[in-house]
């Protein structure tokens, strides 16, 4: 679909090398990057979010592993993609026009619908939070999935000054998608936009909540354990479940987050209970990073859930 993405510029890093594509219907790889800068914001200021630099900042610190996915991952105990043969490509950014919120988010989920169609399993670069919601509608008549979020905070405001499509929001937004069977919300902790009415509405429809507390306590194993069972999940990863200490890049920094191991592991075992149909990393804001060690991160770990699928068999060529 021409017109629908914007390519990489020449001479810009795409995704640990990967080829660029043009135009959607041409794409055959089994995972299909692409970037989904800007969602819609609340107010005049949040239309130049500052997470919009994210995608090319995750591109760029990828870079560090594209000479070495074939070489031995004492993380998987070989190389990261147990030998099959994962394509990789990068699709570029969203085409989206200043000020045009319903025509971008609709652009979005053309774009996600069309990878989709070509069979690859969409990784999406935000962006803040509310991206999720113009993607996760792209999988309407797909078949149902489960919704994974890793996140500090809960997301499910119906509203924040009018707009019930903003960054508080895309939980919500997605209970009630008719596609999504279940949700399990994991990393929840400190005070965010969601009031006590909202955390009954996630209770009431059904969402599995898991604070980060209760994770370091007993474990990713029992955290894993709550998430509904389903044959496809989707996978929305805010970066501000980390703990600061590893991700600073954020602009709502909350104490007690995930560690890198922990993110890790559920990621993983996310991809061990079922098929992983789609990923989106949201809410790095590279202006805040030290050390690009945020977008490093996100980068690793985008890469460590490719990998888990290449060796669960779900992607790849033996």
């Amino acid at each position: 679909m021409p017109g629908l993405v914007t390519p990489v510029p020449a001479g810009r890093p795409t995704f640990v090398g990967a080829p660029r594509v043009d135009d959607l219907q041409e794409l055959d790889a089994d995972i299909a990057v692409i970037g989904v800068p800007f969602g819609t914001p609340y107010d005049l200021a949040g239309s130049t979010a500052p997470t919009s630099a994210a995608p090319a900042a995750v591109r760029e610190q990828s870079g560090r592993w594209a000479a070495y996915l074939g070489h031995h991952d004492v993380d998987f105990g070989s190389d990261l993609f147990a030998g099959r043969g994962v394509r990789i490509a990068d699709c570029g950014d969203v085409a989206m026009a200043p000020g045009r919120y319903v025509e971008n988010s609709r652009a979005a989920t053309a774009a996600v619908r069309a990878i989709l169609d070509r069979g690859a399993v969409p990784v999406v670069l935000g962006g803040d939070h509310s991206v999720p919601i113009p993607v996760l509608r792209a999988y309407e008549g797909t078949g149902s999935l489960c919704v994974v979020q890793i996140d500090a905070h809960l997301d499910w405001r119906d509203e924040v000054n009018g707009v019930r499509e903003g960054l508080s929001s895309p939980m919500r937004r997605a209970s009630e998608m008719p596609w999504v069977s279940g949700m399990a919300q994991i990393g929840l902790r400190g005070v965010g936009s969601a009031r006590e009415t909202e955390y009954d509405a996630a209770r009431a429809y059904g969402s599995v909540l898991v604070p980060a507390r209760e994770l370091h306590r007993d474990g990713v194993d029992a955290a894993l354990a709550r998430i509904p069972a389903a044959d496809r999940y989707y996978v929305t990863l805010d970066v501000d479940g980390l703990d600061p200490s590893i991700a600073p890049g954020v602009g709502y920094p909350a104490f007690g987050g995930l560690g890198y191991e922990e993110a890790s592991d559920l990621l993983r075992g996310v991809a061990a209970r079922g098929r992983v149909v789609g990923l989106d990393v949201v809410e790095l804001v590279p202006a805040l990073d030290v050390r690009n060690l945020t977008s490093l991160l996100a980068a690793r770990l985008i890469l460590n859930l490719v990998g888990a699928l290449a060796h669960g068999g779900q992607i790849g060529r033996g």
